[in-house]
């Protein structure tokens, strides 16, 4: 393969749009694989995505959409994949796709989330079930809404890859005038964090649900973040800096920001709406739901203190009362 070679995105969601969005800024044509016909037909009268980032404008002329039926044409038409598909998805679309279609390509985790029932990493998931070469495999991350990518907001995004090199052609079509990327080859603790951050954004949504303070919230945080360190660093020990804007950036503007779908969601637990309520409220899926469940069962084997991600698995898991819970958490912080 020469280079990064043709892009191809898995997923239309918000953030998948937001991706297409930045690589049609770098590449001349795009891979697109929609899973309806007609959301593909809609897209193509208007121009844009109907149903996520409808003011984002698309040349469409540049763009091979990929429908349902030809989820193997796609991945044989890339040559660099980005799998951007709700994690409690990708198992039913990558059970389609023959191990060979995806031999040789360069796959890149953009989900943000584990594989669920199998309480697994997506990269640990394409080498153990699909044959997929470490080398060949990727994450990007990064403090990085989709919605302040639709307008032009300056945002910072992290490739890691096992192979370096790679990483590095990858920043090359992720960055143009607002955009701006670095690389690691920390791909495990780049991805665990993306999982972590969602749970912790749930927890200040709960704590803002129940109109605890600005004080609070940086002292939750704060936790959260050692609470990160200290899972990350016991699972997979490298040399890394949990203050840079993959992890530490990635926390703070998922459990801040009014566009984060997992602080929406703690929000309405801690105002005192049930778990089924508040998911059949959101249009979107909340990530952190699935990934408390992931992490909690991971980490009976690691046995690492976590007591924020203890309280948000009672909340929304054992129906545990989210005041009477924050309250004795809130005991523990430094």
């Amino acid at each position: 393969m020469d280079g990064i070679g043709k892009i191809g995105i898995l997923g239309s969601g918000s953030w998948a749009t937001a991706l297409a969005k930045i690589l049609m800024s770098t590449q001349q044509e795009i891979n697109w694989f929609v899973r309806r016909p007609q959301t593909i037909t809609q897209f193509k009268e208007e121009r844009h995505n109907p149903n996520y980032l409808t003011s984002v404008p698309f040349d469409t002329d540049r763009i091979k959409f990929f429908t349902e039926s030809d989820i193997n044409k796609f991945f044989r038409a890339s040559d660099t994949i980005f799998l951007v598909v709700p994690s409690p998805f990708v198992k039913q679309f990558l059970k389609r796709v023959r191990n060979s279609s995806m031999r040789g390509k360069l796959i890149i985790n953009a989900i943000k989330g584990v594989v669920p029932d199998e309480n697994i990493l997506v990269s640990d998931y394409l080498q153990l079930v699909h044959e997929v070469s470490p080398e060949n495999i990727g994450v990007v991350a990064g403090p990085c809404h989709a919605e302040e990518v639709a307008k032009d907001r300056m945002s910072y995004l992290t490739v890691g890859c096992f192979d370096i090199t790679k990483a590095e052609m990858l920043s090359k079509v992720l960055i143009n005038d607002f955009v701006r990327c670095n690389v690691s080859y920390d791909v495990v603790g780049i991805e665990y964090a993306s999982v972590l951050k969602n749970i912790y954004a749930i927890a200040a949504g709960i704590c803002h649900g129940m109109n605890y303070g600005d004080n609070f919230q940086s002292v939750l945080i704060a936790n959260a973040l050692t609470e990160m360190s200290n899972f990350v660093n016991t699972v997979h020990l490298v040399k890394r800096e949990i203050i840079e804007s993959v992890y530490l950036g990635d926390l703070l503007v998922t459990a801040y920001s009014q566009f984060s779908r997992n602080r929406t969601f703690g929000n309405m637990i801690g105002r005192g709406f049930s778990v089924k309520t508040a998911q059949s409220e959101m249009n979107m899926i909340a990530e952190g739901y699935y990934g408390t469940k992931c992490i909690k069962e991971l980490n009976k084997r690691y046995q690492v203190n976590m007591p924020i991600m203890d309280a948000v698995y009672d909340i929304i898991y054992n129906k545990a009362s989210a005041q009477d819970t924050i309250a004795e958490l809130a005991k523990h912080f430094k």
